[in-house]
């Protein structure tokens, strides 16, 4: 019976372990890519080549065109996958019983975060477009 729980508890180390290596490389990748962009615009200044203020403009400005549709798509792909736990945890209490309540509860916090993006992407929205936006 030891050596299931320790079984079990190296596959869970082994998941988790993998998404933080997945998220890592993640950052790490998107990191390297706007250095190799940082690098080339500085290349080209050293060299002394003409470079549009456009240009610079859309390097420095890129990645962050669109947080708020971001977080308005992270919202409802989470806020869908709430009714889809709940219907899980239906079908599953027919297996076994037990397993309705823990999947309600996890449909609640699901849809509860997927309501906090929604409504992150709504302020990041409104602070976008609003009058206290910074100046550029």
């Amino acid at each position: 019976m030891q050596s299931m729980s320790i079984g079990a508890g190296l596959a869970a180390l082994a998941f988790w372990g993998f998404v933080a290596i997945v998220a890592v490389a993640g950052i790490w990748g998107t990191i390297r890519k706007r250095e190799a962009q940082h690098e080339t615009l500085r290349r080209a200044i050293e060299s002394g080549q003409a470079i549009q203020p456009d240009l610079v403009r859309r390097i420095l400005e890129q990645g962050r065109e669109r947080l708020d549709r971001d977080l308005m798509a992270a919202g409802l792909i989470t806020l869908f996958a709430a009714p889809g736990l709940a219907v899980l945890g239906w079908f599953l209490k027919f297996v076994s019983p037990e397993a309705l309540m823990p999947l309600l509860g996890a449909a609640a916090l699901v849809a509860t975060v997927g309501i906090g993006l929604v409504v992150a992407a709504k302020v990041v929205a409104h602070g976008e477009s609003g009058d206290d936006a910074p100046a550029r």
